[in-house]
């Protein structure tokens, strides 16, 4: 049996007992995108698919860095840190390559925890498109960063003067990637199997960057390739001496790298309702208003699509990064761009993302923030022309300036706690304002070259 043809538990199981696997693993995204698993014996998997299984809640209760959040309530000292309960996703199997023959299962969630489970998020967000008569496709790219190095020697050089894989610019080169073919093939062959094709990979302009466009699917299926993709690209990387970094930016000589979210709607029969003949550009009503609610609530979502205090070194003008919530009619200098098209192909690009995004948790935002839309019937301003660098947005369209007020713009949000729920918004705002309150104990070096000798 293909794993992706794995549809109940009776199918995991009988395809564990074809291979004749005494081990599966399984995994879970926790807040960050981190893939957090385990091995799992074939009779505890078998039981974990009838009655699920109990993960250490620990995983919602520290950040990236394996540290405890302080300011969370659901979860900390006082609760002991649990068990939570987690069910195992039959349809979620996929084909580990580099194990010969092992499979992966995705879990999420259940009871308590799930109301800030990011996966759970993204499901709830699709159920209440489902409600309104839509279905949701989405397809996400990242840039990533590929450098000669090991985690060992990243470390003992403390992340300076790091080797890239290639050096200059070479965007869209024939020439790097003829060179490293074996390494594109590979990447390329993984993906396949793992059912997360790549439509298009390319080197980007920087040193060693690269640009991959995995194709479209339903939402909460496009997130599961996203997430998956950074997470065994990393693995790939690593098992051939190299490393891949999905930082929004890594060097303040190189453009960050972006993690841009392709999003459309459906309706009944699939019919393409962001399309209609008779209006501009083929833009439906359903389509405006859905660009209305995502601009609209842009600044009040930013810490879900901007998670890291990294994330804001990258949104600076001049560097293909988007610096306020404003859209256009194919204009890669907006925050949002409109791509008309043929009817199913015709979207809407959330280009303000960077590749380190939590796939779920952004492309939650995303749609969301657009349901939002069209149930209220938001109306957009004017498409912008031209640089919109140079175009000057009102207050209400600039977006926070750091992680932590982003926080702050999402814990105050009205639309947010009606989207989302209290539990998530205010779990995952703590989240961030942990992250930043982390980020202010750093001494960086550009203070220790700017006050070291002269204040």
């Amino acid at each position: 049996m293909n794993p992706r043809n794995v549809k109940t538990a009776d199918d995991a199981r009988s395809l564990v007992e074809e291979r004749g696997l005494e081990h599966v693993k399984v995994g879970i995204f926790d807040v960050d995108g981190v893939l957090r698993g385990k091995y799992m014996s074939k009779e505890k998997f078998f039981s974990a698919l009838e009655s699920g299984f109990g993960f250490c809640d620990v995983i919602i209760g520290w950040d990236s860095n394996d540290q405890l959040y302080d300011n969370v309530s659901i979860t900390g000292w006082d609760t002991a840190y649990p068990d939570a309960t987690v069910r195992v996703i039959p349809e979620s199997c996929r084909e580990l390559p580099m194990e010969d023959g092992a499979l992966l299962f995705l879990a999420e969630f259940t009871g308590r925890a799930e109301a800030v489970c990011p996966r759970g998020t993204l499901r709830r967000v699709l159920d209440r498109a489902d409600a309104m008569g839509f279905s949701a496709t989405a397809a996400c790219e990242f840039e990533f960063f590929l450098f000669d190095e090991t985690p060992e020697s990243v470390r003992e050089k403390n992340y300076r003067n790091m080797t890239n894989i290639t050096p200059g610019f070479f965007g869209y080169s024939m020439l790097r990637n003829s060179v490293q073919a074996e390494f594109y093939e590979d990447l390329l062959t993984m993906c396949q199997d793992m059912d997360m094709p790549i439509e298009g990979l390319h080197t980007e302009t920087g040193p060693g960057v690269l640009e991959a466009a995995i194709g479209y699917d339903s939402a909460l299926e496009a997130a599961d390739k996203a997430a998956l993709f950074k997470t065994y690209t990393k693995i790939l990387a690593q098992r051939r001496g190299w490393m891949a970094t999905f930082m929004a930016k890594w060097s303040p000589d190189w453009p960050g790298q972006s993690g841009h979210i392709h999003i459309s709607l459906q309706g009944k029969k699939g019919k393409a309702v962001f399309h209609d003949p008779k209006k501009p550009h083929n833009i439906s009503d359903t389509m405006r208003h859905f660009i209305g609610g995502q601009q609209a609530l842009m600044p009040e979502f930013l810490s879900m699509i901007a998670p890291t205090v990294n994330s804001f070194t990258r949104l600076i003008p001049g560097f293909w990064a988007p610096t306020d919530a404003g859209w256009g009619i194919e204009n890669r200098t907006c925050a949002l761009r409109a791509i008309p098209g043929k009817p199913l192909a015709q979207r809407v690009e959330y280009r303000l993302a960077a590749a380190d995004i939590n796939p779920y948790i952004a492309v939650a935002g995303a749609i969301a923030s657009g349901l939002w839309g069209i149930e209220n019937e938001i109306e957009p301003d004017a498409p912008i022309e031209g640089n919109a660098y140079e175009h000057k947005f009102p207050a209400k369209r600039k977006l926070p300036a750091t992680l932590m007020e982003a926080a702050g713009r999402l814990r105050r949000s009205k639309p947010a706690r009606a989207l989302f729920g209290d539990a998530f918004v205010d779990h995952y705002a703590a989240t961030r304002e942990w992250e930043e309150r982390e980020f202010r104990k750093a001494i960086t070096d550009w203070e220790m070259q700017r006050y070291f000798e002269i204040i």
